[in-house]
């Protein structure tokens, strides 16, 4: 396994960061793994090295952030564990959701409650809340990071001048600022280079993207994208733009890049993405020990500028997506 700093926090993370979306229940989506198969995940992530996990309260409605607590038993110290808050969590409350200080104060203290814990390493905003003025937001986050519930602050998809916005306003008020953003990216969805990534260069921002296999579009052929359960399944990879413009020629390109080097499509795309120096640490969901190994294998592969070049000539501009 290997290293990084992430951000400017001083926390040593895996180059690979679990994803837990993938384990809670069922019954909040087909492809979700039950409490015993997302344990074992965890077990043999720790057995490979990897010590970053990220999940939220809203997967499998909390469950995620039961099942993940349940796997650290007894070796919380060695985990760096990041969950998010935004989404609302009880119909009947229009105040389990939201960036409003009662929102993330309750949210908070029920994510802790879940996963078992006293603090968490990284707590983040899943998206950004347009009814609630960025000041108060930052201010209640500052005061759970004062409180010592949580140690650093990170955000999850937004428009660059919303991140822009709250650094500063963080900077002005002395406030704890943002140390990392969880963001859309991978090789079919690149509309992050135009201002989100050198925003985030400049100001020493972790990068911790999400979906980094296009909701495992580049783990197989296009025409084979819906021969899992997921992929039958997953309406929400369908909301994204990852087979318009250049997607199925980036594809085709993956493909034969994995075919000549001997390895898996899905590796490629990981190690497209360990090759960008931007990129802290991809969150990789799966549902699978076996491919949990392939992304550890994947940060052995070594990609020319060639290489990289060629992965990237088909990409055409699409639309934004992933803000919602």
């Amino acid at each position: 396994m290997e290293y990084t700093t992430l951000g400017d926090t001083g926390l040593e993370v895996s180059r690979i960061c679990l994803g837990c979306m993938s384990f809670g229940t069922s019954d909040w989506r087909d492809w979700v793994l039950d409490e015993e198969e997302g344990i074992e995940l965890v077990e043999r992530a720790m057995d490979l090295g990897i010590n970053f996990f990220d999940t939220a309260n809203m997967y499998s409605m909390g469950e995620s952030e039961r099942v993940l607590g349940k796997a650290l038993e007894g070796r919380r110290d060695e985990a760096v564990v990041a969950t998010k808050g935004f989404f609302q969590m009880n119909e009947d409350d229009p105040n389990s959701g939201g960036l409003s200080r009662k929102a993330i104060e309750q949210a908070l203290d029920d994510s802790l409650e879940r996963l078992g814990m006293d603090t968490i390493d990284l707590y983040q905003t899943h998206r950004w809340d347009y009814d609630t003025p960025i000041e108060t937001t930052m201010r209640a986050l500052d005061d759970a990071v004062r409180r010592g519930k949580v140690r650093y602050l990170g955000a999850s998809s937004m428009w660059t001048h919303q991140f822009a916005e709250a650094l500063h306003t963080a900077d002005s008020l002395g406030l704890d600022r943002f140390a990392t953003m969880q963001n859309h990216y991978n090789l079919l969805y690149r509309e992050e280079e135009r201002e989100m990534l050198p925003l985030c260069e400049k100001e020493n921002v972790g990068v911790i993207p999400w979906s980094p296999l296009a909701r495992g579009y580049l783990a197989r052929p296009h025409e084979e994208s819906e021969a899992t359960t997921r992929g039958k399944s997953d309406d929400y990879a369908r909301q994204h733009p990852y087979l318009e413009g250049g997607g199925p020629d980036v594809n085709e390109h993956v493909q034969e890049l994995a075919d000549e080097k001997g390895v898996k499509m899905a590796q490629i795309g990981l190690a497209w993405l360990f090759h960008k120096d931007t990129v802290d640490a991809p969150i990789v969901g799966t549902t699978s020990i076996e491919h949990l190994e392939d992304a550890v294998e994947a940060l052995d592969i070594k990609l020319s500028s060639s290489d990289m070049e060629y992965l990237e000539e088909p990409y055409q501009p699409v639309r934004v997506s992933g803000h919602e």
